[in-house]
């Protein structure tokens, strides 16, 4: 989240046969529920890249992307918030309970299978991301205890290779377990160790800001040698809060919890709009603060990028939230997919005892676990793709520029846009299309800059 990410989907899908098997749904969400997880999904590790982003943008477009991007993806939740039910927004019998089943409600199979690519593609770019940063958390606790007990001048240097491979193994027996995505507690640990390192480097940034006596930072943002240098780096600064902002993939996942009275769009589109207010108002101050403490010398990730030196233990805490965050994360991210291949795979090959046929593999002191071949493969080459792509881009910036960018315009943007034409019945150049139809060029406009700022700050790192 991220942004985040974006930040994860922290709430099951619901299968839209539940009801029709019998079994009732009981929705007994508030606004307070929901809003606890929009916050919940929205925090996640991109929020320690906001500092940064904020020291290529500078003080006034620093703040300024961060509220337009809070503005948009508010425009974007109230147009997901009225897709939840049809024809009739507040009272339609016809539910969608995800956001993959409304675009293939609204917009058909085509535009939902095109829908699912960028999704399966963002969880997937989720993993490489985790992967590099929980590597670059781990090799920033080593480097912290190093500077405690030598001095911050000393040469504390480390690889961060070794240790995506730990997490690449530690992911591969992890995802053995079949229903991981379906232990509430992970998703509640993820959170709080969210919340955790975030406030902690919040509380950093500030207490830097008042240390110091002054505030670093200037109008225009870090200088550079000419103007195009300056310019891929703003776009890369773009594709970062990007990162940071949308939830549109458990909109409406979060949703389908709420209890009815009052109708689930008005509760939603309140708790949508006080969560991006919270999260907006968090954003800034850990972008402003990490800013003003640090000026041009604003590292790429707050807490591992050594701009806070003391308490060490403290920063050693906050990595180490970092880590457990993404070891569930990782896994929170992995299951759709997960879920949809060797379920494709199992329907079109039902007879297949690669595929199907499972087997108990005993340990000692641990319950037995059910394993098959199809799933000790695929998702073992899975885990060590993404392992092998970090190892190969551990650029934290760049790779969720990438992300960012990539998925914020098709994700957020178009397919609510779409769907919202249909639910609405809204005919072409009426003038609600022409306004929405400008709204999602400009954001597409931004997407395209985004991405190919942070493609080229990829590359550069890459080949530098």
């Amino acid at each position: 989240m991220g942004g985040e990410a974006q930040e994860s989907p922290l709430l099951r899908s619901v299968s839209s046969s539940d009801e029709s098997s019998g079994q009732a749904l009981k929705r007994t969400g508030t606004i307070w529920t929901a809003t606890a997880h929009v916050i919940a999904g929205v925090i996640g590790a991109g929020v320690l890249s906001l500092a940064w982003s904020m020291a290529q943008l500078g003080w006034i477009a620093g703040p300024l992307a961060m509220i337009v991007f809070a503005s948009v993806t508010l425009v974007s939740a109230h147009l997901i918030c009225d897709c939840y039910r049809f024809p009739d927004p507040e009272s339609g019998p016809n539910r969608n309970r995800s956001f993959m089943e409304a675009v293939g409600f609204y917009l058909g199979k085509r535009s939902q299978q095109v829908c699912g690519i960028f999704a399966q593609e963002s969880f997937y770019g989720c993993g490489i991301a985790y992967t590099i940063t929980a590597a670059t958390s781990v090799r920033a606790i080593q480097r912290s205890n190093c500077y405690h007990r030598e001095g911050h001048d000393a040469v504390c240097k480390y690889g961060d290779t070794s240790f995506m491979l730990v997490f690449g193994i530690i992911q591969m027996v992890a995802s053995q377990i079949p229903n991981f995505h379906d232990m509430e507690w992970l998703s509640i640990l993820a959170a709080i160790m969210s919340f955790a390192y975030s406030f902690i480097g919040f509380g950093l940034g500030f207490a830097k800001v008042i240390e110091n006596g002054r505030v670093e930072g200037s109008i225009s943002g870090v200088p550079t040698v000419d103007v195009g240098d300056k310019l891929w780096l703003v776009f890369e600064a773009l594709g970062d809060i990007a990162f940071a902002y949308p939830y549109s993939t458990i909109l409406l996942e979060i949703q389908d919890t709420l209890k009815s009275p009052p109708a689930e769009n008005k509760t939603m589109k309140k708790a949508s709009r006080a969560a991006i207010f919270i999260t907006t108002f968090f954003y800034l101050c850990c972008g402003c603060f990490g800013y003003a403490a640090f000026g041009n010398q604003t590292p790429g990730n707050l807490l591992s990028g050594f701009g806070f030196y003391e308490p060490y233990w403290l920063i050693d805490f906050a990595n180490a939230c970092v880590v457990l965050h993404l070891v569930g994360g990782y896994q929170i991210f992995s299951q759709p997919v997960f879920a949809l291949v060797e379920g494709w795979l199992a329907n079109r090959y039902p007879r297949s005892w690669f595929v199907n046929k499972p087997y108990t593999l005993k340990l000692p002191l641990f319950p037995p676990l059910h394993v098959n071949p199809l799933r000790l493969c695929f998702r073992t080459a899975y885990v060590a793709s993404t392992t092998t792509i970090a190892m190969a881009f551990p650029y934290f910036n760049q790779v969720l520029g990438v992300l960012g960018a990539l998925n914020f315009w098709p994700l957020a943007i178009y397919f609510p846009v779409e769907m919202y034409f249909v639910q609405k019945n809204i005919g072409a150049w009426t003038r609600k299309w022409i306004v929405l139809k400008m709204f999602s060029l400009l954001c597409f406009l931004f997407t395209i800059m985004g991405l190919i700022g942070s493609i080229q700050g990829l590359i550069k790192a890459r080949f530098s």
